[in-house]
Formats: structure tokens, C-alpha cells, sequence
């Protein structure tokens, strides 16, 4: 049911058979990655750069626009995925209020994402972008109940520090440094409600997932439909819709990349719910949290960018050992042999001359 364009391909399904949850956290990296990188370009283009001709140029402003186009678009993928591939699924699986909590969750957690940018530095900024790993293990634990031992803290910590080592050494961050705000209490208070919420709305979508077994489909369907609702009420409330609709009108190219953006985003909730239902939301958040991680490596393989010697090959090294650690014991983990419930089922030859002479005995008697 779950598995359309954010599944592997049919070549790799024999690849996957080998080596299956290696190359299906790839793919989810791939995926999850990928789309948000298109996303950011796009959300950039539209928020930051001017439309029109010379001289009449205007910019959109209306962020609370984008997210209700972003729903709207994924409801309707949603809708058309849920008939074609899980029409029973058609009615919400489990109470709306718990759809409408993960949509809730989601929104606070972005507002206070950007509403933070203004109060806080950039170094602060930075960790809070790569400390995503620990309120989801502990969040895991309140609503899931999921033991996790010191080694997985320890895997965890190690990703978290790597990160933010590796990201705080570039160049780029020395740059935005320059030029960062200063840290006020509120801001930090606005940092923590962010990773709170967050690790709250991955988090119960895995335990949604979990206790309902519904598919992707019918989670995003609904989820998104409560954001669309809100988005759109807050529109209507203040005021912007109309405005917002006469810009797109006046710039068909605005709406474009609008329709674009939404398309991305799509995508990447695909993946995104995807990934938490079949791996969880601790491997979510890891991807996450490397996110910023591998898109400065891939940069600095692509355009030939050295790193800083000695900071960012420290951090390098750091995030590759302990997610090398942590693939390495997940192996072990799967590997060890179940311990036998009891003694061994294996028949005998008295258990075999046993039950054929009962088998002869209960034979119905031949006319």
C-alpha cells in the first residue's frame, strides 16, 4: 500500500533483500533529503526574490499562504493514493483528535522555529537544528513507553555533537556568525518549544502508526487536512487570503512555484511518514539531524570546497563512528538468535508410528 515513488524501485528490491535496512535508510535519506533541499530552494525564490518587471517589482509576504497551498496539495495526492491503494482506509482509523494533535504539534513547533530566528544567535540556531535525536528518546519514553539503554544515549549524543562540531567549523558559519544576533531568554525558551514539539509530532505519528497499523496515506491525509483547516482559518481571520490571491494573480510565476513548492513538500511527507512507520521516529530524527551534515559534505565534494583542518574532520569522524557504531550493533541485534521457547519440536520415530496409528484408527471404513 505504502510503497508508490517513495518505495525502492523493482532493481533494488533484490539489493534490499541483501542488505534491506542499510539501503532502506539510504533511501530514505535520499528521499527526505532530497525534497527539502528542492523545497528550500523554492520557499527561498519565492520569499526572498521580488516578482515582476523592473521598476514594478513586488515580493510575496504571505508565508501563511504557501503552508495552506502546501496541504491543499498533499490532501489531494493523498486522497487520490488512499482510493487507488488503500480505499478501506478511506474514514479516519483512529479519533480525528489524535490527527489533529499531530497537526497542532507541527504547527507550533514551526512557528516557534522561525519566530526564534529573530531572538536567538546563530551558533544557538545551529545546535538547536542538530539536537533533534534526544526529545524524541525521550518523548519515545513517556508516550511509547521505548526503553533505550545508555549506549543508545551515547549514540545520540555522539551524532548530535559531530553535527554541530562539523556544521559550527565551516566556513559559512563563521561568515553568519559575523552577523548573528544576540541570545535573549526568550529566544532560547522559543529553541526549546521547537524541539520539544517536534520531537512530539515524530513521535506520535510512530505511535499512531503503530496502535492504528494505518498507512501512510490515511495518516498524511488527515494530519495535513487539520493544517489545511487551521491555515486557512487564520488566513480568513486575518485578512491575508485576498491579498495573496491577487499577487499569484498578478504573477502566474509566483503560483507556479508555489504549486512546485507544494509538490516537494508532498514528497517529502511521503517520505518522511514513510520512513517513521517502517524505521521509527529515532531514525527520523537521525536523518534529520544529519541533514545539514551530509548537504555541506556533498557541497564541499561537488564544488571542490577543502574542509577546516582541524574542526570539521573531527566532527566528520565523529558522526561516521557513531553512526558506523550504531549500524554495527543494529546487525548484531538482528542477527543473535532467538532463544528457544521450550524443547525441541523435532519428531521422533515413536512420535511418527504414534500418529500414523491413530491417523489409521480414526480412517473412515471403505464400503
Amino acid at each position: 500500500f505504502d510503497q508508490v515513488m517513495w518505495a525502492p524501485p523493482e532493481p533494488l528490491q533484490r539489493l534490499l533483500a541483501a542488505n534491506q535496512y542499510a539501503l532502506g535508510v539510504a533511501w530514505s535519506c535520499f528521499g527526505i533529503i532530497g525534497f527539502l533541499v528542492v523545497y528550500g530552494l523554492l520557499q527561498e525564490r519565492i520569499m526572498k526574490h521580488p516578482y515582476g518587471e523592473e521598476g514594478e517589482e513586488e515580493s510575496f509576504t504571505w508565508s501563511l499562504f504557501l503552508v495552506m497551498t502546501n496541504r491543499l496539495v498533499t490532501c489531494s495526492v493523498n486522497i487520490v493514493l488512499l482510493y487507488f491503494f488503500a480505499r478501506s482506509e478511506m474514514a479516519p482509523v483512529a479519533p480525528l483528535y489524535k490527527y489533529a494533535a499531530v497537526s497542532v504539534s507541527n504547527v507550533v513547533a514551526t512557528y516557534c522555529q522561525y519566530e526564534a530566528l529573530r531572538y536567538v544567535s546563530f551558533p544557538l540556531q545551529t545546535l538547536g537544528k542538530t539536537a533533534k535525536m534526544i526529545p524524541v528518546m525521550i518523548w519515545g519514553y513517556f508516550i511509547s513507553k521505548k526503553k533505550y539503554g545508555v549506549r543508545d544515549y551515547a549514540i545520540a549524543i555522539g551524532v548530535t555533537i559531530g553535527c554541530a562540531v562539523f556544521v559550527m567549523f565551516g566556513d559559512e558559519f563563521s561568515a553568519k556568525r559575523a552577523n548573528s544576533k544576540n541570545t535573549s531568554m526568550y529566544g532560547v525558551m522559543l529553541m526549546g518549544g521547537y524541539l520539544l514539539f517536534d520531537g512530539f509530532t515524530s513521535t506520535f505519528q510512530d505511535k499512531l502508526f503503530s496502535g492504528y497499523k494505518m498507512s501512510t496515506y490515511n495518516q498524511i491525509f488527515y494530519v495535513q487536512g487539520c493544517s489545511a483547516i487551521f491555515s486557512g482559518l487564520s488566513l480568513l481571520t486575518s485578512g491575508q487570503l485576498m491579498p495573496a490571491l491577487s499577487f499569484v494573480q498578478r504573477h502566474p510565476d509566483a503560483l507556479a512555484h508555489a504549486l512546485t513548492l507544494s509538490g516537494a513538500s508532498t514528497c517529502s511527507n511521503l517520505f518522511i511518514s514513510w520512513t517513521i512507520k517502517t524505521y521509527g521516529a529515532l531514525i527520523f530524527a537521525t536523518i534529520m539531524t544529519t541533514r545539514q551534515f551530509i548537504s555541506i559534505l556533498t557541497s564541499c565534494i561537488i564544488y571542490m570546497h577543502p574542509l577546516s583542518f582541524p574542526g570539521q574532520y573531527v566532527g566528520m569522524a565523529i558522526v561516521f563512528a557513531a553512526l558506523y557504531y550504531k549500524s554495527f550493533t543494529t546487525k548484531d541485534k538482528k542477527k543473535s538468535p532467538a532463544a528457544p521457547a521450550g524443547p525441541s519440536a523435532e519428531a521422533t520415530p515413536e512420535d511418527l508410528e504414534a500418529a500414523k496409528g491413530l491417523l489409521e484408527k480414526g480412517q473412515p471404513t471403505s464400503a
